[in-house]
């Protein structure tokens, strides 16, 4: 592991050799993992490669489930009737969503987001207030600029694969997801085929989706 490239810095040799313990057991799992070569992704060393899976989803799933999720407010489905969509889609291209950035130590739930929007009449662009990865206080200055807004939002029918397709041959789509698996803490590229558990710990948001070219469908 490259210790400048992620800025790591250890307090003592103790804490040097235990990590040094953690990132070796995790490159054997890399290793053996891509050796296989029986999954249709890879898995590469990360940022995250001296840390174990429960430090990782520790530190990085912050996702926040509502307590009252089973009394969340109903919405009507727009894509319900929808038949027919595009073979592939990719919102990127589209200029409809903006880079990867890393969310850093920063959880929450997306509907929290949509609440200010609206309460707060718009948003910024991301060039003009760009995303600090930190909790503080907003600069009111730069909230007062509105160059998108929304009156409102829907929710996606749960558990249907089929919803989820028509509303992401739509538009961008906020997705939360269980991350804490063990591979998916190395994910490096490929269509993601591991375990997908539902301890929702994650939020994502699913910009496209298509097909690999042995057929293999994917949504990212």
């Amino acid at each position: 592991m490259d210790g400048a490239r992620y800025g790591r810095v250890y307090r003592d040799d103790v804490e040097k050799e235990t990590r040094f313990k953690i990132f070796t057991n995790n490159v054997e799992f890399i290793e053996s993992f891509n050796n296989a070569g029986n999954r249709p992704y890879k898995l590469s060393v990360n940022q995250f490669a001296d840390q174990t899976n429960v430090e990782f989803k520790a530190a990085r799933n912050g996702y926040k489930v509502p307590r009252n999720l089973d009394s969340a407010r109903v919405t009507p489905f727009r894509y319900e009737n929808v038949t027919v969509v595009p073979p592939s889609m990719d919102w990127r291209k589209k200029g409809a969503v903006t880079p990867v950035k890393d969310q850093g130590q920063c959880g929450g739930y997306m509907e929290d987001g949509f609440e200010f929007i609206i309460k707060n009449k718009g948003i910024n662009t991301e060039a003009g207030y760009p995303y600090q990865a930190a909790d503080g206080t907003c600069n009111i200055k730069e909230e007062a600029v509105h160059a998108a807004k929304i009156s409102g939002y829907e929710k996606v029918p749960a558990n249907s694969e089929k919803a989820l397709l028509q509303s992401v041959a739509h538009q961008p789509v906020s997705v939360s997801i269980d991350a804490s698996g063990y591979a998916f803490q190395f994910y490096s590229s490929g269509i993601f085929t591991g375990d997908c558990g539902t301890d929702l710990d994650h939020g994502v948001t699913a910009v496209g989706y298509g097909e690999n070219e042995e057929g293999t469908k994917s949504k990212w």
